[in-house]
């Protein structure tokens, strides 16, 4: 997932015993019962998605997380996805329990879908979805398959299966690796609509049943070992995070040289060799830990087997120096942030959420509160700030609120409501129309006469 939700880790859940059958009587029907296992943000839109087709059974061990999808509430905002569970729940598809016993004991594949939460560090949690796997091995019926999708870093499904090997030896249980593709804010569609399925399988018999499982969504699967599918999560990111580091320290390159890098990465995507999808967008620095995770994954393989990387560990560091462009730009039309009242745009991760957890637009508006300045901001889908928030700078019900009397205006998240905003709109409220807006989201709008508009890979406001 470009994105990630935080997801409580909560106790291990003790469950009653179930017996143990064998499902391989199921295997050659057309219809497949799913088990989804972690309801957080990959878990319930996998399951909501799934339950248009098959029969499945959400499970997950925090008893509040459960009894809320039961009731059509999902843990965490995305666009549709309440519908969606709902529909499924009225169709009689879609069920959720704490048990995991009961909802693998028919299940024909397990679909491990735990979000991984990651520190301040960009460090997953590797250890909590171990925890939760190892849970379930002693329910696991003879034939199962055990598909992993949580964020985990490659040899961990290995890993596993050495250690289900070790405790429940015997029984026949397959592993994959199948990598989320989720986008928060896009998260249906982007289960729903994949260009392709990476899947890592150990045992090709086990493709029949998961080429059944993706088909109503995708008919192009990439099959491969499982290492190398787990490693393709690792570079897909990372090659991501690449290319958004190399157009941003290209984009301070242009402000310099009065070079504008949309128009140079528009040069770059007209290349065949590189295309017109290319993640080159100059803009801000990427967010949230999706990204960073799997760099530090493969920084970390690197350092734990002595092998010597330099592009890798430079990514992280670039982007860390990009975070602060804002703030250098603000400062540079400022002189000092004392004093003055700057008003922020938008809140979360990313548009089409609620998640604050990581986001880049909460950091500026501390980062400018310690510096002196009154920040007001407005996100119309936050009505109230976290309680570690309260008094560092303040929540505003309306862009107006947020606006007046400004000496700046920072555009921090994306949302389509700002693009109703004016020239005349800023003129009027703020004391000092200068506009701060990283990605070029309102540039059609707002880079006029009258206003100091500001992006990254401009070298210069309009005047």
């Amino acid at each position: 997932m470009d994105g990630e939700a935080e997801h409580p880790a909560g106790n291990r859940a003790h469950f009653a015993i179930f017996t143990v059958k064998s499902v391989a009587a199921r295997k050659a029907t057309l219809n497949l019962r799913i088990c989804v296992y972690g309801l957080w943000h990959l878990g319930s839109v996998t399951a909501a998605c799934l339950a248009e087709h098959f029969e499945v059974i959400g499970c997950d061990p925090d008893s509040r997380t459960v009894s809320d999808l039961k009731a059509g509430h999902p843990p965490i905002f995305e666009p549709g996805l309440e519908e969606l569970v709902r529909s499924g729940i009225a169709s009689g598809r879609l069920s959720f329990c704490e048990n995991i016993g009961k909802a693998v004991a028919d299940a024909d594949v397990v679909w491990i879908t735990f979000d991984t939460t990651v520190n301040e560090d960009d460090t997953a949690d590797v250890a909590f979805v171990r925890g939760r796997l190892e849970d379930l091995f002693p329910f696991l019926a003879d034939g199962s398959l055990v598909m992993i999708s949580s964020q985990v870093p490659v040899g961990f499904t290995a890993s596993a299966e050495a250690s289900f090997q070790a405790a429940q030896s015997g029984r026949n249980v397959t592993f994959a690796y199948s990598p989320e593709n989720l986008r928060l804010g896009k998260a249906i569609d982007a289960f729903c609509n994949p260009s392709r399925v990476i899947t890592g399988v150990r045992d090709k018999t086990v493709r029949e049943r998961l080429s059944k499982l993706f088909s109503p969504f995708c008919q192009t699967i990439e099959w491969m070992s499982v290492e190398s599918a787990e490693m393709t999560k690792h570079a897909l990111n990372a090659f991501l995070a690449t290319s958004i580091t190399f157009i941003n320290e290209l984009a301070t390159l242009c402000e310099l040289t009065g070079a504008d890098a949309h128009e140079v990465a528009r040069g770059l995507k007209s290349e065949p060799r590189i295309g017109p999808r290319a993640y080159l967008n100059p803009g801000g620095a990427f967010a949230g830990g999706t990204l960073a995770r799997d760099v530090v994954f493969l920084n970390s393989i690197a350092k734990k087997n002595g092998v010597k990387t330099h592009v890798l560990p430079a990514v992280l560091s670039s982007n860390d120096e990009h975070k602060h462009w804002t703030e250098r730009k603000l400062n540079q039309e400022l002189g000092t942030f004392a004093g003055k009242t700057i008003a922020v745009l938008g809140l979360t991760y990313k548009p089409g959420t609620n998640t604050l957890r990581r986001s880049t637009a909460v950091e500026l508006c501390v980062s400018l509160s310690e510096h002196g300045a009154h920040v007001r901001a407005f996100d119309p889908s936050v009505n109230k700030l976290p309680d570690e928030l309260h008094g560092v700078f303040f929540l505003c019900n309306t862009p107006s609120e947020a606006l007046r009397r400004a000496d700046a205006v920072v555009v921090a998240t994306e949302w389509p409501e700002f693009r109703t905003l004016l020239p005349a709109d800023l003129i009027e409220e703020m004391k000092s129309p200068i506009v701060v807006d990283p990605n070029t989201f309102l540039a059609a709008t707002l880079d006029k006469d009258g206003l100091r508009y500001f992006s990254v890979g401009k070298s210069t406001g309009i005047a």
